[in-house]
């Protein structure tokens, strides 16, 4: 006979007795038969903290109603007349108590019905309505560590998840969770609640919650914690998450009517407590592998969270709002933002879409609009590690409480992110100067080439852009040829793009590059001035995403420094990891350029870009004046773009950039060998283009190309166009793209090819 079964019959009498152990999180638990009756019997490793939150959770069962409705376990006294006893086990104190086994079906066991949900509700509201009578000290200082008021104890088991996107998803969720619910949160209706109302908490005879078990994380909180937990299980292993949660909701709103503050944060307490459930799970993997209870909702929790990650924010709060029939949220009106926009500022700030979208909220490859849908955003590369990075944030937030000032004086972020950033370059780029955008690095760039060279010639590419000040758009075909533009300077001269689908020499052409070289050198020779800079994009973006023809660059390079020019490799939109194959897009070319323009990426968004140079152009600059930038690498932007580029190496995004650029050109690939509408489809890695044409032509489809982008934009997805016949559909996501995205893309892209190319290719 063990100790445990000695123990059992001296209090309790048993003649016979039969022990099975079962599952728990942090504490061992038994099922006991005694003679006819079952029992729970758990134990504890002993301190006074727990002994007294135990006593605690003893007066709140002792306190509760019970009928065959309202199903609870009732505690069962030892011999001495108390209800928890310490006794030694192997050689160390445990706490011991017996309930009462109640002999029904769980949640987790039944076929659920939406009515089954409405009752899991329904009897959450009943057992609270019980808990707000019950007072104590004792769970009111109760510090757990799934109570979501100490969220911040599972915060440091981030580092247990072992996938860093994961781990970035998880921490967003904990810093919206801090933005979100925590300054509000005092003001919110406080008591006693179970804390766990979980499918395997929770009673159901005869399609209807009878009872609940399993008050081990009762404690005193507010009463929309108790509520959002209760939704993520009534949920979390379910397809269509919402339907769920709002059969749930309802039977909890008819008895306890849920306030409005509570519906606009239930989102963000829901993630919250699937942070928590992940954290732990993924700590208990590690130093407990063995423990299956601890684990066991670990796949449903992650996939709800990532659910919640989709669906957003707005959209679940527009239908908490319809279920407790209160008003709806204010919903800001594209039109009418329109005109707020047009009567402060110029209209040649353009939007996109014939239906113009206001945005409110963003997270990692998905953005939130004002009525509430979730769109995939395939196209926005200034994100780049994912709209709204919980790294990135935190870093920018820290910094800018600590210090931000202008470069005038010493601080370490700056040499700290500089030389983070110059070890991702070739050993000859050994400077960097920090300025506030794309365009003001195009600018500084021209000019350090002009002091360096003592030229003002330039050669620049067709359809290439360089940025928006007065020596980018001088230097950027995009802008100068525009109908509107102001012509081509004198100094300037333009090559032909090579471009290997609609150039001169062909896709088939292996020495295109080349050829396309030497047209260029020959222009060099007939343009009267030496050339003292050559800048381009690898990837011309305006142009339609066209990548450079292979050996271009090789053979263009030497004869642009041979007559005592420099090389500027314009990496605003191809850098930072987004070609997949190459972390800078001059490398494809198999070059090393003497100046490099960085920009849109580099903080994320946070306005920040940079010119990488050689130290020979650094000291040519640096005879002439002084140059200044006020907030040009500032210690928040490099805090930032330092965030960024860790980001990038943690989450290995150079890496998922290659593997779903891959399948997303293949699956797009797919699509050109059975559309005769899709020309050519090329880029590298993220970066993405796809040529639309007329019928079995190379003619461009500019009218089927705009209505493939608003076709998408109505289904939630966001790409756009570009090229000089504006027909190139192009695709720059968040480099946290999935495959599963880039499918959904071109399934959509299926969808709308299928259903209408018939009747609008002749338009």
């Amino acid at each position: 006979m063990t100790v445990l079964q000695e123990l059992l019959q001296a209090e309790f009498n048993f003649e016979a007795i039969e022990i099975k152990k079962i599952g728990g999180y942090d504490n061992a638990n038994y099922s006991v038969i005694g003679d006819s009756s079952k029992y729970i019997f758990k134990t504890y490793v002993f301190s006074k903290d727990l002994l007294a939150h135990l006593e605690a959770e003893n007066e709140v069962l002792l306190s509760l109603e019970r009928n065959e409705k309202c199903l609870f376990p009732v505690p069962e006294k030892f011999s001495d007349g108390s209800y928890l006893k310490v006794v030694e086990i192997d050689g160390e104190q445990h706490i011991c108590r017996m309930l009462a086994f109640i002999d029904e079906q769980f949640l987790a066991e039944a076929n659920h019905s939406q009515a089954l949900l409405t009752s899991f509700g329904g009897f959450l509201a009943e057992l609270n309505l019980q808990l707000q009578k019950a007072t104590s000290y004792t769970l009111q200082a109760r510090e757990c560590e799934w109570d979501l008021q100490y969220y911040h104890f599972s915060l440091a088991y981030i580092k247990d998840i072992p996938n860093a996107h994961n781990r970035s998803i998880v921490e967003y969720f904990y810093r919206q969770f801090e933005t979100q619910v925590l300054p509000r949160i005092s003001a919110f209706r406080r008591q006693i609640i179970h804390g766990d109302y979980n499918e395997g908490n929770v009673l159901v005879k005869n399609d209807r919650v009878v009872g609940a078990i399993d008050f081990g994380d009762v404690t005193y909180a507010p009463l929309v914690y108790e509520l959002g937990i209760a939704l993520v299980y009534s949920c979390y292993d379910k397809e269509q998450p919402l339907k769920w949660i709002a059969s749930a909701l309802k039977g909890y709103n008819a008895i306890i009517p849920v306030e409005e503050k509570e519906v606009e944060i239930l989102y963000y307490v829901m993630a919250a407590r699937l942070a928590v459930s992940v954290c732990r799970s993924a700590h208990s993997r590690k130093t407990d592998p063995d423990n299956e209870h601890a684990l066991n909702s670990e796949k449903h929790s992650w996939k709800l969270l990532k659910y919640l990650l989709r669906i957003g924010p707005i959209a679940t709060e527009k239908m908490l709002r319809e279920v407790c029939e209160l008003p709806k949220r204010k919903e800001l009106l594209a039109d009418v933002e329109l005109q707020k926009s047009l009567q402060v500022v110029s209209p040649l700030l353009s939007v996109s879409y014939k239906n113009p979208i206001v945005m409110e909220k963003a997270a990692f490859q998905y953005m939130y609009d004002s009525a509430g849908n979730s769109i995939l955003d395939a196209y926005n590369n200034i994100p780049h590690v994912g709209h709204c990075h919980p790294k990135v944030v935190a870093a920018g937030q820290i910094q800018m409480a600590s210090l931000n000032t202008n470069t005038r004086y010493l601080y370490p972020e700056l040499s700290s992110y500089a030389e983070h950033l110059l070890s991702k370059f070739p050993k000859s780029l050994t400077k960097v100067f920090f300025v506030n955008s794309g365009s003001a690095a195009a600018d500084l760039a021209y000019r350090m080439a002009c002091a360096h060279t003592r030229r003002k010639s330039v050669m620049v590419m067709e359809h290439g852009y360089h940025g928006n000040t007065q020596i980018g758009m001088e230097i950027s075909d995009y802008k100068f040829s525009n109908a509107k533009g102001a012509g081509k300077q004198n100094h300037v001269l333009k090559v032909a793009i090579p471009d290997t689908y609609r150039g001169v020499y062909g896709s088939e052409n292996p020495n295109s590059g080349l050829k396309y070289a030497k047209d260029a050198i020959a222009q060099m020779k007939e343009f009267g001035d030496e050339i003292g800079a050559f800048i381009t994009e690898p990837i011309i973006g305006c142009g339609g995403q066209v990548p450079l023809a292979e050996g271009y660059l090789r053979a263009l390079y030497p004869a642009i420094r041979a007559q005592g020019g420099v090389c500027i490799s314009d990496e605003v939109q191809t850098g930072f990891g987004r070609l997949g194959d190459f972390f800078w897009g001059f490398e494809a070319q198999g070059v090393v350029p003497d100046l490099v323009i960085l920009g849109k990426p580099m903080a994320n968004g946070h306005p920040m870009g940079a010119v990488v140079v050689t130290d020979e152009i650094a000291a040519s600059f640096a005879q002439g004046v002084e140059f200044f930038s006020s907030f040009g690498g500032n210690p928040v932007s490099c805090a930032m773009g330092k965030a960024v580029l860790e980001v990038i190496e943690e989450e290995k995004l150079q890496e998922n950039a290659k593997e779903v650029g891959d399948y997303y050109q293949s699956l797009l690939e797919g699509l050109k060998s059975r559309f005769n509408v899709i020309g050519d489809v090329r880029g590298s890695g993220l970066f993405i283009g796809v040529e639309i044409v007329k019928p079995g032509t190379d003619e461009p489809n500019t009218v089927l190309a705009q209505y493939i982008k608003n076709e998408l934009r109505n289904a939630n997805i966001l790409i756009s166009t570009d090229g000089p016949f504006d027909n190139v559909l192009k695709s720059k996501p968040p480099l946290c793209f999935s495959k599963e995205n880039a499918k959904e893309v071109v399934d959509c892209l299926e969808r709308v090819l299928v259903s209408n190319v018939s009747s609008t290719e002749g338009n």
